[in-house]
């Protein structure tokens, strides 16, 4: 039979069933003093699979309720935790972590603080956990060095700010975020934990990028950029690490963590772990690398951002497959898309949702890229690619008919982010850019490229010199072409022709043709 003071603890298995928090919110809840340390003892014969099992006093379930009350309320975890801390039961004696750490402190990659997970908790259940739940800091920094996903924890504990809140992307930098006063009055040693960013992203900046890396850098900031950056040495782009960070607060109180971090296409995903936690379920989380970048894609946030978008329709598509039996047309439209495919990977196009047979896509503005010239590049190339594709097509055919894409460019400020199907998750943007480009595209024929004043006026004067464009007029010797001019589109339109009022929503857009590059 039990003791009396058995009978008042409760496993930590049973407070999972009782309460439905994870193995990792119950870490968390004892690292932020919110709950006893447990006292781990040697599984019972009900216990499977567990050889040592923690138990705490049953008054942890009124707390653990509590903090779900507060938390529906609005209160942050770090502000629960200091109204709870200091009023924790005394029922326990506190006894040694659910895991004992071994000997060897410092890990240096993921895989290998992977197996230590592995050999610790062997027989244990394993926990689905995914990113929407964890209760330690996290966020994703992509190539332009933006956060895209973050939880309250990392704004809470490590930045200072709500960064979920800011629109624009070139705000939430994580430099600029850095340099911002609302995190260096929290954090004393603000520049170790620039140093420690520089360990895994030193690989995707090079120093000459450092005075731009995000708008309005100070001289002041470049200095300690740049000192910062001669001295940490980086990691590869493929490796997954886990540094080493210490954090000094205002209240000079400190926190310890190892950074981990995961590198993919799209960007980095850092998760910090407390230095003295062997977290397992998290580090299992980050094992599943395809599970975890599809939930990152899939939650990122929308972004304010500056980008080109390009529509490119295909001409009279509704005559040709008309022409053609079905089996025919989805070949042409399938090899379509294989011609055009390559230019818009070459220049950087982000594929966007369109409907219909043409294609839409965007060219976002990042450092150390011109995302202008990339579009207008693009646009110019496809023009090439769709001659050599319409050739094909009327030797195979016998036909005069001239597989032709008709292009517009335009640029502008924009939300962008991603819709998600069933099926995957695609990208798409919002705003009057988008749409009075599709309407450009309409309004283009036989090949041609337009785009808006705006694009050309943000080029470079040395860019600009380099390309042939501007606008045909009606004079009485024919079609003359005007170089280095724009028009309204409503002036470039015969006013009597019915077909007018597609057109119409863009009536005063000032626009010009592109026709080439000067050699």
């Amino acid at each position: 039979m039990s003791g009396q003071g058995e009978d008042i603890m409760i496993s930590s298995k049973e407070i999972f069933e009782k309460t439905g928090i994870s193995r990792a919110t119950l870490n968390n809840y004892i690292k932020l003093g919110i709950l006893p340390r447990p006292i781990v003892k040697r599984a019972g014969a009900g216990q499977q699979g567990a050889k040592k099992i923690g138990f705490f006093p049953r008054g942890v379930l009124d707390r653990i309720d509590r903090v779900k009350q507060l938390k529906r309320s609005g209160f942050t975890m770090d502000s629960i935790a200091r109204q709870l801390s200091g009023t924790i039961s005394r029922e326990a004696t506190p006894g040694k972590a659910p895991y004992e750490l071994p000997e060897r402190r410092s890990l240096e990659t993921l895989e290998q603080r992977t197996q230590v997970v592995a050999d610790t908790s062997a027989g244990k259940p394993e926990l689905n956990l995914s990113i929407r739940d964890l209760d330690t800091p996290a966020y994703l920094i992509n190539h332009n060095f933006e956060i895209e996903w973050i939880n309250s924890q990392a704004e809470d504990m490590v930045l200072h700010s709500k960064v979920g809140s800011i629109s624009e992307s070139e705000q939430r930098n994580i430099f600029k975020l850095f340099f911002n006063w609302e995190f260096q009055d929290q954090v004393r040693n603000w520049r170790e934990c620039i140093a420690a960013h520089f360990s895994f992203l030193k690989s995707r900046i090079s120093r000459e990028l450092l005075t731009d890396l995000f708008k309005g850098i100070a001289a002041r900031e470049i200095k300690v950029l740049s000192d910062l950056y001669d001295r940490v040495d980086g990691t590869t782009a493929a490796m997954a690490t886990a540094s080493p960070v210490t954090l000094e607060m205002k209240d000079g109180s400190t926190r310890s963590f190892q950074i981990h971090t995961m590198s993919f296409r799209e960007g980095v995903f850092v998760v910090y772990v407390a230095a003295d936690d062997l977290n397992d379920s998290v580090l299992r989380l980050l094992t599943q690398r395809s599970r975890v970048i599809r939930e990152l894609l899939a939650q990122r946030m929308p972004s304010l951002v500056s980008l080109c978008v390009l529509v490119a329709d295909l001409q009279d598509s509704v005559r040709i497959s008309a022409e053609l039996p079905p089996e025919e047309y989805f070949e042409l439209i399938n090899g379509l898309w294989q011609t055009v495919r390559g230019s818009f990977e070459k220049y950087g196009g982000i594929h966007g949702r369109h409907v219909g047979d043409g294609m839409l896509y965007y060219f976002v503005k990042k450092p150390g890229t011109n995302y202008l010239m990339n579009a207008i590049d693009c646009a110019l190339e496809l023009r090439r690619s769709m001659q050599e594709f319409s050739s094909r097509w009327k030797v195979r055919k016998n036909w005069d008919n001239e597989l032709i894409l008709n292009i517009a460019i335009n640029e502008g400020q924009v939300f962008f982010g991603a819709i998600h199907s069933a099926a995957n998750v695609e990208f798409t943007a919002l705003g009057d850019s988008i749409n009075s480009t599709g309407r450009l595209a309409d309004f283009a024929r036989n090949g041609s490229i337009w785009t808006t004043k705006n694009v050309i006026g943000k080029l470079e004067s040395e860019e600009r010199a380099g390309l042939r464009y501007g606008v045909r007029r009606q004079q009485k010797d024919g079609t003359v072409f005007i170089p280095n001019s724009f028009s309204r589109v409503i002036d470039l339109v015969d006013g009597k022709d019915p077909g007018i009022s597609h057109v119409m929503d863009i009536a005063n857009l000032p626009i010009t043709e592109v026709v080439e590059k000067k050699s």
